[in-house]
Formats: C-alpha cells, structure tokens, sequence
C-alpha cells in the first residue's frame, strides 16, 4: 500500500510503502499540519477502506514527537454492507475530533501559561510591578535544566528539580539585591517597568552568547508514540506535564488559602500599606513572592522545553499570553490569572479552525479586548474607586 504526506498547502513532503504488517514511516522536515493519503488503488484484492471519505487524513505533527496516522480498513464486501446508517460520518467527525484535539491542546497552553501567569500576577499585586522579565525565568529554567542534563549527565528527572531550585535562589536574589533596593530608594513604578525591558534584553542575550540561537533538546524523552484517548492524542509527556502543572497550580492555590504566608501574601496584595500596620513583614512577603513565583516560572520552562525545544526566545514568546492571562483573570489575583490563562489558551487553540495558525495569537487578544470592553476589572478583578 501506498502512502504520501503533504503540506498544508498541498505540497508533497514524502512518500512510503507499507511492510508485511501494514506499518510505514514518513519523516517529515518540522513541526505542523500535514495531509496523509493512502492510494485505495495500491490496497490488496479483497481489501477496502472502511470509509471511502477518510482517504486523506489531517494530523498535528509535534517537535521532536512520531505521530500514529492509521487507515481502518475493512473486507471489501463487509464496506458495503457499511454504507449506511453504520458508516462512520466523513467530515463531521473529523471535524469534532479536531476540535477536541485542539481544545486538549489548548488546555495544555494555558496551564503552561498559567504556571508562568501566577507568578507574574503575584509579583504584580505586591509589589505593582509589571514585569516584562518574566518571560525569561521561564527560559533561564529550561537552559539551566538542560546545562545539568547534558553538560553533567544528569537524568531530566534529577536536572528539573534542580534547575527549580536554581531559579528559586536566582528570584530570592533578585528581590535582595536589585529589586529590593530599588524599592528602598523609593524608584518609580514606571522607571522599574523600563528597567524590567532591559533586564529581559539582558538575560535573553546573555542566554543566546552562551548557548547559540539554536533549538535544544534534553536527553531523555525526545521522541514518544502518542496515545489515543478516545479522539484526542497525546504522548506520555504532554499528559505527565499537565498533572504536574494541575497539582503545583492546586498546590498554590491552597497555599495562598489556608497558609499563613500565603494569607499575608493576599493582604499585601490588597493593601500593602494597611497589611504593614497590621504587622505584616511586607518586604519578606514580596521576597516570598520573588522566590516562589520564579521557581514556578522555572518549572513551566522546563516542562515547555520537555514539549518544544529549549531556545532563548521562547520566554519572549510566552510573555505576551502570560499578560493576557493575567489581565484577562484579573491583574493582582492569583486565582484570575489561572482563569484567565486558560481561557487564553484553549482560544488560541481553537481559534485555528478559522485563521492560520501562523496568526492563532491573534485570538489571545481579541478575546482579551471583548472582555475588557464589558469587565474592565477582568474576570475574577474587583472595580476600584479612583478620586
């Protein structure tokens, strides 16, 4: 039997023939959308596809992932006692297999946005910085987790935990020695957001001096078989990644709740100065912060690198869902970040059954501006008095 896989755009990529079990293999030059096609004349005498309409199937390609693509095939005369109320539907089912494909792959961003979300919303609402370095904790994370993996052979399993910790040493840091004095000098809110452009310009360059522009790998988990969940396929990682980030966004969440920080960490979020004469250490508060949101960022980029490349701009290319996650949940509020990220997500997914996926971003902001048009506040935001 003959198969040939093809571009969005129709262009032909390769070719195979199946062996003795019916299994080929097409290696495919990226990423993306691609059309496989079996030749029905190429099938043996006897044999026919149970559904003639489903000779071209469209399958999502991932870096670094094999994707299954199976033809059910059928006697030819069983296809036709088939031709009728039990044939499977043509276009419609794909149609609904790929929106639940795609809504999976959408919650899948937005948790990973969410990771990164949380944090930035933290920081934000303690401190009223508007971060625009964000981005690259989440980078400094997948690099540092691929140094210990490959440079010192170190197991991903080992290399992640420890690339956290890093990150977490790096954010107590970075509020003691920089941000934390620019507070104390008294630096305008504004003067410490352009600050925060040069700090991102900085890390990022610094990343790409010493690790090249270059997509990286880790060494384990590189290549999985996706599994089949109903319509939805997914590899081992993706669904392994997704509990971890379900657990860590729980595990916030209740920490902010019930924990005595975490409640401190509200109270400064919604009043500093009234959370100060309350006895509340509001500098230790924000070191906190700076601590743990730049740990969970770190975590977000490894578990983004796990599934994409590890390169130096793709902090850059989070930071802008992260904002829209976070201003769409509500700017200052945990819980709004992760509602809001989500939806983000899932949107942006979704939105590549109208546009190209090249412009699916474009759906991040344009569900922003509907909201914000009808809650300023954001969705889970309270109105505030100004005057």
């Amino acid at each position: 039997m003959k198969i040939s896989v093809a571009d969005e755009s129709g262009e032909p990529v390769g070719e195979a023939t199946t062996d003795a079990q019916g299994e080929w293999a097409v290696p495919v030059p990226e990423a993306g959308t691609y059309k496989v096609s079996i030749d029905q004349s190429s099938l043996p005498q006897g044999i026919a596809l149970r559904d003639p309409n489903r000779a071209t199937l469209t399958v999502q390609v991932y870096e670094g992932n094999e994707r299954n693509v199976l033809f059910a095939l059928v006697n030819a005369g069983q296809q036709q006692q088939q031709q009728g109320e039990n044939a499977p539907p043509g276009e419609t089912e794909q149609y609904w297999t790929r929106v639940a494909q795609l809504a999976f792959e959408g919650l899948s961003l937005g948790l990973t946005i969410a990771l990164g979300a949380v944090g930035l919303s933290l920081i934000f609402g303690t401190t009223g910085l508007t971060n625009f370095s964000h981005g690259e904790l989440l980078t400094i994370g997948a690099f540092t987790a691929y140094l210990f993996n490959t440079a010192f052979g170190l197991h991903l399993l080992i290399a992640a935990p420890l690339a956290v910790l890093v990150a977490a040493a790096f954010g107590y840091g970075q509020d003691r020695f920089f941000w934390g004095v620019l507070r104390k000098r008294q630096t305008g809110i504004i003067s410490m957001m352009i600050i925060s452009i040069g700090v991102a310009i900085l890390l990022r360059y610094m990343i790409l001096f010493f690790f090249g522009g270059e997509g990286l790998r880790y060494e384990q988990y590189v290549a999985q078989q996706g599994i089949q969940l109903g319509p939805i396929s997914a590899t081992p990682k993706s669904l392994i990644a997704m509990a971890i980030q379900i657990v860590v966004l729980v595990g916030v969440g209740l920490a902010l709740t019930y924990t005595r920080i975490g409640k401190a960490t509200r109270a400064v979020a919604d009043n500093p100065a009234l959370a100060a004469s309350s006895g509340i250490n509001v500098d230790r508060v924000i070191r906190v912060v700076w601590t743990a949101g730049t740990a969970i960022a770190a975590l977000a980029g490894v578990l983004l690198g796990l599934i994409q490349n590890v390169q130096y701009q793709m902090g850059l290319h989070v930071l802008l869902l992260m904002f829209a996650g976070v201003i769409l949940g509500g700017l200052g509020t945990a819980f709004g970040a992760l509602v809001g990220s989500i939806i983000v997500g899932v949107f942006i997914q979704l939105s590549t059954l109208w546009i190209p996926p090249e412009m699916k971003n474009i759906g991040a902001l344009a569900i922003l501006i509907l909201v914000l048009l009808f809650r300023p506040q954001g969705i889970l935001g309270r109105r505030e008095r100004i005057g």
